[in-house]
């Protein structure tokens, strides 16, 4: 038995406090990390407000790990006590099913997020399946890594999934937490990029991250003037838009992929889709497999998220910079 010390909340929007936990003997296919850094993702703040209705308090949110191996179970033979590791939205699958025989290990019915029915990285211990537990390269700089690990992930994952062409173009909409990695992770694939965003002052932002263009997507002549020129458009926001103009930005056989958890009803109109042969889609996260490729492709390429750091005691002052829109553009805990 081993104490680990957290910080949870006991209830939905509850302040998250001091909280103590045992680990029972490790799992002959476990691993526990000493966490050293973990990132604030949208999705814990949903978990912690219960938007989905899926939480169980007490709450330790936290799914984008990243520390060093501590121990390991018998069965564990590729990872290492002593080698960086990370750990994102999933903490284990059930590794029977035909999606885990087939490399689609996010897509498991069985598969355990790191936050729901067990305790994540806001501790200075976490435990996991080892087959959700990546090494990090070793030229990544791993305090900036975590984000990698969810926000990352789900904007990179597309890429592979689709076959993008790096003489693609790609759009994406929204440049916060998801949309500025979506710009970079874009740019080095090789494609022509494009935002689009509605916040005042991102557009040199924008540019920095990767895009060769920006569009003001609260300008009606500005998204008109775009119309067929996009293979695959990127949705990171969390709200409704008028869906059935981006979907006019689409190239015959186009895709629009929402990212954003976007809980509303997209209302579509049927016929210029079927006639374009055009697709709307969405996926989470991705496979350990996927995960490796991406780490890789980011560290070849540079491509690292824009930070904001606060010490892990100071979790609720972080967890309210993101409540409050002001976050620049993901935030990390430090232990």
């Amino acid at each position: 038995m081993s104490t680990v010390h957290a910080y949870a909340a006991s209830k939905a929007n509850g302040v998250l406090e001091p909280f103590e936990y045992q680990l029972g003997a490790i799992g002959p296919q476990e691993v526990d990390i000493a966490v050293e850094f973990c990132g604030i993702c949208h999705s814990d703040l949903s978990m912690l407000e219960n938007a989905w209705g899926m939480t169980q308090f007490p709450l330790v949110p936290g799914h984008e790990v990243v520390g060093k191996v501590k121990a390991a179970g018998d069965q564990v033979s590729h990872l290492s006590v002593g080698e960086r590791v990370g750990l994102g939205w999933h903490a284990g699958y059930c590794m029977t099913c035909d999606q885990c025989f087939g490399g689609h290990h996010n897509l498991c019915s069985d598969a355990q997020p790191t936050i729901a029915g067990r305790h994540g990285g806001f501790a200075d211990t976490v435990r996991a399946h080892s087959a959700s537990v990546v090494k990090l390269p070793d030229n990544l700089n791993a305090k900036k890594a975590g984000p990698l690990f969810c926000g990352g992930m789900t904007v990179f994952d597309p890429l592979v999934q689709f076959g993008i062409s790096p003489t693609g173009r790609i759009g994406v909409i929204g440049i916060g937490g998801l949309g500025h990695l979506a710009l970079k992770f874009a740019r080095a694939w090789g494609c022509h990029v494009t935002a689009f965003t509605s916040g005042e002052g991102k557009e040199q932002a924008a540019l920095d991250f990767g895009a060769h263009e920006v569009i003001n997507s609260r300008a009606p002549n500005a998204i008109k003037g775009a119309t067929g020129r996009f293979d695959l458009l990127l949705s990171t926001v969390n709200v409704k838009l008028d869906w059935n103009s981006y979907i006019g930005l689409l190239k015959p056989r186009g895709r629009l992929h929402l990212l954003g958890a976007v809980t509303t009803p997209l209302d579509l109109n049927l016929i210029p889709m079927m006639f374009s042969q055009l697709s709307v889609s969405s996926s989470p996260v991705g496979s350990p497999a996927t995960m490796r490729k991406m780490l890789e492709f980011a560290a070849r390429h540079d491509v690292t998220p824009v930070t904001e750091h606060f010490p892990m005691d100071k979790v609720n002052d972080a967890m309210e910079h993101l409540r409050s829109g002001k976050a620049r553009y993901r935030i990390i805990l430090d232990r």
